[in-house]
């Protein structure tokens, strides 16, 4: 939405969303470490060649999300000192990357959890194993 606002000129709209979306996103990644922090690494089940699909989506979107992180933060810092000829020059490779990782992570979140049987590391599987019962 916020890149058809400033297509459009629309500049508050585009700002109010772009606000929006970094809010969202750190809510997202200070929930995601804090689960990873409590239950560690969840690994893949899939076998055969669905295996090798997963880790080509997942290797890049890890990759890009390192990178993501500090690209958000110099495009975002170069918006509110008003440089807007940096800020539109990096946006340019900030919005399709954030993009792609957000793409990648729903579709590594739907193979890890919802299309295969998670395998959990043996404490977080003790742990949600008690919780049932």
């Amino acid at each position: 939405a916020g890149f058809v606002f400033i297509k459009n000129g629309w500049v508050r709209a585009h700002r109010a969303c772009m606000i929006a979306a970094m809010g969202f996103s750190a809510v997202f990644l200070t929930s995601y470490l804090v689960y990873h922090y409590n239950v560690g690494n969840v690994h893949f089940s899939g076998e055969g060649w669905v295996r090798s699909l997963y880790f080509s989506i997942l290797i890049p979107h890890v990759t890009l999300a390192g990178v993501i992180v500090p690209l958000v933060f110099v495009t975002l810092w170069f918006a509110l000192r008003g440089k807007f000829n940096r800020h539109r020059r990096i946006a340019r490779w900030t919005w399709p990357l954030w993009m792609y990782v957000s793409v990648t992570g729903v579709i590594v979140y739907l193979m890890l959890y919802r299309m295969y049987t998670p395998i959990y590391p043996p404490a977080a599987a003790a742990v949600a194993q008690s919780a049932s019962r």
